[in-house]
C-alpha cells in the first residue's frame, strides 16, 4: 500500500517496530476461538447475550441471493459532495450486497452460537457462488468511487466472517480453497488503488479487508498493510483523540468518528490474535483508547465537536453503530468509558460488515 511515510519515518513513529517483523502465526485464529466462544454462550445466563442469540438470523431459511452480473456502477451515496441528503439510487443498487452479508453473517454467528454445521455450509455456499462469479472486482474506482467504497465493505464482511468459518474442519476444502484465493485477489485489486497519503475512514476499511483476508489467507503483506494503516490512523489523531478527517463531515462527524473506529477496532482484534499488540500502539502519547474515549466524550456532549465544524451534530445514534465496541469492551472493561456508549450497549448488537452479532461474537 503506498504512503507518503517512508517505512523508516514510520519505524521512528512507532517505537522502532518493524512492519516487516509482523507476519500472521495462526491463519486460523480470526477474531475468537470459536470453540470457547460456543462454550461460553451455552453456558452464560446474562438476558442480552441470551436475548441476542434468540434474535440471530438464519443463513438456511434466507434465499440464495446471486451474484451482481457486470461492472458495479453505483451511484454516490449523497446527492452532493460528502453530507446533506442521501441518494436513494444509491440505496437500490447496494440492496444486493446488504443481503449478501446479511446471509453469510448469519449463518457465520448461527455455527458459532449453535454448531449448526448447515449453517456454516449455507453461508460457504453463498460465498462460493459469489467466488465463482468473481463478484467484487469488476469496477473502475475513478468513473464509480462508490463501488470502490462498496468492495471494501462488502469484502470486509467476507473476510471477517470466512476467516471465523475457517475453524470448520467439516466445510467442502476445495470450495474453501477457491472462496479464498477470489477474496485474496480481490483484497489486492482493492488496496492497489490507493493513492500516496493518509486517508479517512474508507483507508481504514480497505485496510479492515487486507488484514482479515490476508489472515484468512496467510498472505503476509495484506496483513503488514492492515497494520500500516492502523498505525497511521492512530498517528492521525489530534489532541482529544478526534480523527481531524472525519471531524470534517459537517453534521455527521461523530457519526464518522464512530465510522472510522468500526474497520479499525477489529483490525486490533486480529492483531491481538496474531500476538500483535496494535491496541498498544502509540503516537504523539495517543493509542485508538484515546478515540474511544473521544467517540464516548461527544455523544454525550456534541458541544465539544463545535472547535471543528459549526454545524449542529446528528444526535440519533443507532446501537448497531458502535456494534465493535463489543470486543473492546469484552478485552478492556467498561471502567473509563463514557455511560452514553455503556447505555447505547444494554440491547444486542450487529454489523454485517464487521461480521454480523457482535454480541453474539464478543459480549460479556
Amino acid at each position: 500500500m503506498k504512503t507518503t511515510l517512508s517505512l523508516t519515518l514510520i519505524a521512528l513513529v512507532f517505537g522502532g517496530v518493524s512492519l516487516h517483523a509482523q507476519k500472521i502465526a495462526d491463519p486460523s485464529a480470526s477474531v475468537l476461538d470459536v470453540q470457547a466462544r460456543r462454550a461460553f454462550l451455552k453456558s452464560t445466563t446474562d438476558p442480552r447475550i441470551r436475548s441476542a442469540m434468540k434474535q440471530l438470523g438464519s443463513c438456511v431459511a434466507s434465499p440464495m441471493v446471486a451474484a451482481p452480473v457486470g461492472e458495479m456502477q453505483i451511484p454516490h451515496h449523497y446527492m452532493h459532495g460528502s453530507n446533506g441528503p442521501t441518494n436513494p439510487a444509491e440505496a437500490e443498487a447496494t440492496r444486493t450486497y446488504g443481503a449478501f452479508e446479511k446471509r453469510i453473517t448469519a449463518g457465520m454467528n448461527q455455527w458459532v452460537a449453535t454448531g449448526n454445521e448447515a449453517e456454516a455450509r449455507c453461508a460457504l455456499d453463498q460465498l462460493d457462488a459469489w467466488a465463482k462469479a468473481k463478484a467484487l472486482t469488476n469496477y473502475d474506482p475513478k468513473a464509480y468511487s462508490q463501488s470502490w467504497y462498496q468492495a471494501e465493505w462488502t469484502l470486509s464482511s467476507a473476510g471477517v466472517t470466512d476467516s471465523v468459518l475457517k475453524q470448520d474442519g467439516a466445510l467442502d476444502s476445495v470450495e474453501q480453497e477457491r472462496v479464498t484465493d477470489w477474496l485474496r485477489k480481490a483484497a489486492h485489486q482493492l488496496i492497489s488503488y490507493e493513492k500516496p497519503g493518509l486517508g479517512n475512514n474508507h483507508h481504514y476499511w480497505r485496510a479492515l479487508a487486507a488484514t482479515s483476508i490476508g489472515v484468512l489467507s496467510n498472505d503476509d503483506k495484506l496483513f503488514r498493510d492492515g497494520v500500516e494503516v492502523f498505525k497511521q490512523a492512530v498517528s492521525q489523531e489530534d489532541d482529544s483523540g478526534a480523527f481531524p478527517l472525519e471531524m470534517a463531515r459537517h453534521e455527521n462527524a461523530i457519526h464518522y468518528q464512530a465510522f472510522a473506529l468500526q474497520p479499525l477496532i477489529m483490525i486490533a482484534e486480529f492483531g491481538e490474535r496474531q500476538h500483535v499488540d496494535l491496541y498498544g500502539v502509540t503516537a504523539h502519547g495517543r493509542t485508538i483508547r484515546n478515540a474511544v474515549l473521544f467517540l464516548g466524550e461527544a455523544i454525550g456532549d456534541p458541544g465539544l465537536v463545535k472547535k471543528y465544524t459549526d454545524d449542529v451534530q446528528k444526535t440519533n445514534f443507532s446501537p448497531d453503530g458502535i456494534a465493535e465496541l463489543e470486543f473492546y469492551l469484552a478485552r478492556f472493561g467498561a471502567a473509563g468509558i463514557s455511560s452514553s456508549i455503556t447505555n447505547l450497549l444494554q440491547r444486542p448488537v450487529s454489523a454485517t460488515r464487521i461480521g454480523g452479532s457482535t454480541t453474539v461474537l464478543a459480549g460479556k
